[in-house]
């Protein structure tokens, strides 16, 4: 077989796992050339992913992925423009094909390739290396001599040719890389604050003209609902969009700015697997100027979730659909009313995406079957035009989760990790912009002008704060006995004002108060202490309350983030998921890290008796509920379905609630129901002491439950601001109490 080809003005040597062109060679992986060289081999012919993954990896198991990295490697080495696909080119669904002339070479004597060798004004120079030139093992004879002489004469100016034409071209390269380099580079001036009000704003876009933000505004009253506003940028008016309030998620303009687009969420009326159903809505947005609007329904899931709607130039609307555990992008086409796929990854997950109407581009971030986190960019028909896997820098954990939108500049997104930001190019490169900033702010969403960009910034204010149970009880008390008064005097008459009964809240007392997020109190087995996690120094931290004040026990880096953390059972150390990675902090600050191959979602609970802990993890990023061994670092898988939050009693029994609040224990053979427990679950957690389960039902009431003999109790009812039960003791229960969560819309300037 031969070993070298041209590919059009490439040469590649097989032997050397090169490509070359103008002197410049890249090494490229065996799989890859493998690839290229059956292409060629079929060059002008659809050669199908099948017969690809056939020929290239027989007797190996891998997936679609691994031909997709390859073609993108090709492509990258052959200096494709992801617009235009000028050598390997893709048929949907079908495969791939080489639109070149290729040239075989059978062996490499000098008299072969010397016939090869373009004049140098053909459109073939430079194409050939001085070291292809030669062969050890070539024999001339005499006759040949003058003639030979001439071929090395030759020879000698085409490698002094080469070495100028090498030497211009590196420093045209140079060149073009360093002002490249320099224009990638993204300066903001100014920040400045668009929408300053006491409510909170969210999701904030502009309008294809840019003339309007439009953003979702919550109210204090009604903190999980929202109107849909806009703001005129030049005269600063502000007008409410829609006519009633409901749980409208981000939003996305039509390509000729008429209409919006976005996801109403509503608790189902009959819920089958998940508690909310999810409807795709749009909007009039010239009518809705003029006087608010109610929007139009254009498709309802009720037992699959949907999210992030954008509507591309095709005019139709792109959103991410979850079934079985995967996230997979759609299209859904208004005048057809159906939805087709886009792009998925089945051995994998999608994270999230962004849409370029310029550019008309798909930057998708996903999780491979190899764990890693990579961004794909996509035509909307699903057309694959590069995929690479993303290098973290040291600033930002390993395998988290990234966020980019587009920016003005060409191959480059940009993201935040909360108090950062850093660009994204299209072949995974991340650059820290270097704009450590006070407030947290989500990723840029940029003016069409490309000057300047919308973020959100704020932060959620929550206090630690106990309650004793002795005061819920009196509370209660107090609250049937002014009901039994009402009931005594009522004259019977439906306008009285005697009818009308004001609960009874008790008051809490706040243990750990500033102007950030305070959560996730718990305490110390056998002593006074009560660990909480916070961020009043700008990123998680772990406090002690010791009764007498606050101490802060670690100091984690800027961007840092705490998802769970327990107490080991002496009372002198706590495990906690710091950055998706379990870490155990003992009270002199010390830590220590447990390694796991896997990012940690979420930390339910730490049983240090025997080192385990119940966890959320990502496995090729789907979430999986189970337990890890500290000791070995073995994960154990214990259900598939879904978990919101999960504990264990001190007999060891496991207890978890799933999407719809439902409580589930193990059985026999399966896991049971607690029908008991019906309708008692929400969002804010439970907690398990002395074989009894402690939770806050949707009316705020606290209740419990006993699991050995199956009785159940209103407790009394708690103040409508709590966010979690975090604890409990004898005698009290710890709190999260929301206080307010301050979000607005900002500008960032560039400058020039």
């Amino acid at each position: 077989m031969a070993t070298q080809y041209w590919v059009g003005d490439f040469y590649v040597d097989l032997t050397r796992n090169q490509i070359t062109q103008k002197t410049q060679s890249q090494t490229i992986p065996p799989k890859a050339l493998a690839v290229l060289t059956y292409l060629a081999k079929n060059a002008n012919r659809v050669v199908s992913h099948d017969e690809l993954l056939s020929e290239v990896w027989s007797n190996t198991v891998v997936t679609p992925n691994t031909l997709q990295r390859s073609i993108a490697q090709l492509r990258k080495a052959l200096g494709e423009d992801s617009q235009y696909q000028s050598y390997i080119k893709t048929h949907a669904k079908q495969g791939y094909s080489l639109e070149v002339e290729v040239r075989w070479h059978g062996k490499t004597d000098p008299e072969s390739l010397i016939e090869q060798v373009p004049t140098l004004d053909s459109p073939q120079a430079h194409k050939v290396t001085p070291a292809n030139l030669y062969s050890d093992n070539t024999n001339f004879d005499n006759t040949s001599l003058d003639s030979i002489n001439r071929t090395k004469s030759m020879t000698s100016t085409l490698r002094l040719t080469f070495i100028v034409a090498g030497i211009v071209f590196l420093g045209f390269i140079g060149f073009s890389y360093f002002t490249s380099e320099q224009s990638l580079k993204l300066s903001f001036g100014e920040l400045r604050s668009l929408t300053n009000t006491d409510n909170k704003e969210h999701t904030g876009i502009y309008s294809p003209d840019g003339e309007y933000i439009v953003f979702n505004r919550y109210s204090e009253e009604f903190c999980s609902s929202n109107n849909i506003w806009a703001k005129n940028i030049k005269t600063q008016k502000e007008t409410q969009l829609t006519k009633n309030m409901g749980r409208y998620g981000s939003h996305s303009f039509s390509q000729d700015g008429e209409k919006l687009v976005f996801i109403k969420t509503e608790n189902c009326n009959k819920p089958i697997t998940q508690k909310d159903c999810y409807k795709l809505m749009t909007l009039d947005f010239k009518k809705a100027l003029e006087a608010p609007q109610s929007p139009s329904l254009l498709m309802e899931c009720k037992n699959s979730r949907i999210t992030k709607s954008k509507w591309l130039n095709n005019n139709n609307v792109a959103l991410f659909q979850e079934l079985s555990d995967r996230w997979k992008l759609v299209s859904y086409s208004v005048a057809d009313n159906k939805s087709t796929l886009i792009y998925s990854q089945p051995e994998g997950n999608l994270i999230d995406y962004d849409y370029s109407v310029k550019d008309d581009l798909i930057a998708l971030i996903s999780v491979h079957n190899d764990g890693q986190n990579y961004i794909e960019i996509l035509k909307p028909d699903g057309q694959l035009l590069s995929s690479h896997q993303i290098e973290y820098p040291p600033e930002i954990p390993n395998l988290s989760f990234i966020y980019p939108n587009f920016t003005p500049m060409s191959d480059l997104l940009i993201f935040s990790t909360g108090r950062q930001l850093f660009t994204l190019s299209y072949e995974g490169k991340i650059t820290n912009i270097s704009l450590p900033i006070d407030e947290p702010m989500g990723s840029p969403v940029f003016h069409p002008g490309g000057k300047r960009a919308l973020v959100i910034q704020g932060h959620y204010d929550g206090d630690i704060a106990m309650l004793s149970l002795s005061q819920i009880a009196q509370t209660q008390a107090d609250q049937n006995l002014a009901r039994e008064n009402n009931n005594d005097s009522d004259t019977g008459s439906l306008n009285s004002a005697a009818s009308v009964l004001v609960p009874i809240i008790p008051v809490p007392t706040i243990l750990a108060r500033s102007t950030r997020d305070e959560d996730g109190a718990i305490y110390q087995p056998n002593g006074e202490l009560i660990a909480f996690k916070s961020d009043r120094t700008g990123e998680d931290q772990i406090w002690i309350n010791d009764g007498n004040g606050l101490q802060q026990l670690t100091h984690f880096p800027i961007d840092t983030r705490i998802s769970g953390m327990d107490w080991a059972v002496d009372g002198q150390s706590i495990l906690a998921n710091v950055n998706n990675t379990l870490t155990q902090v003992t009270l002199d600050s010390s830590h220590k890290l447990f390694p796991f191959d896997y990012p940690v979602k979420k930390l339910f609970q730490w049983n240090s008796e025997d080192n385990t802990a119940l966890l959320y993890v990502r496995i090729k990023g789907i979430l999986k509920f189970g337990e890890f061994n500290l000791n070995n670092s073995e994960f154990r898988v214990i259900t598939d379905k879904k978990v919101s939050w999960a504990l264990k009693n001190e007999d060891g029994r496991l207890i978890y609630t799933d999407p719809l609040d439902r409580f589930w224990q193990p059985g026999p053979a399966e896991d049971q129901l607690i029908e008991s427990l019906d309708s008692q679950g929400s969002d804010k957690r439970f907690v398990i002491k002395h074989n009894v389960i402690y939770g806050i039902n949707e009316k705020y009431q606290l209740w419990s439950y006993d699991l050995s003999e199956d009785t159940f109790e209103i407790l009394g009812r708690l103040p409508n601001n709590v966010d979690l039960l975090t604890d409990i003791n004898q005698t009290d229960i710890l709190l999260t109490i929301r206080v307010t969560a301050k979000k607005e819309v900002a500008e960032l300037i560039l400058t020039d």
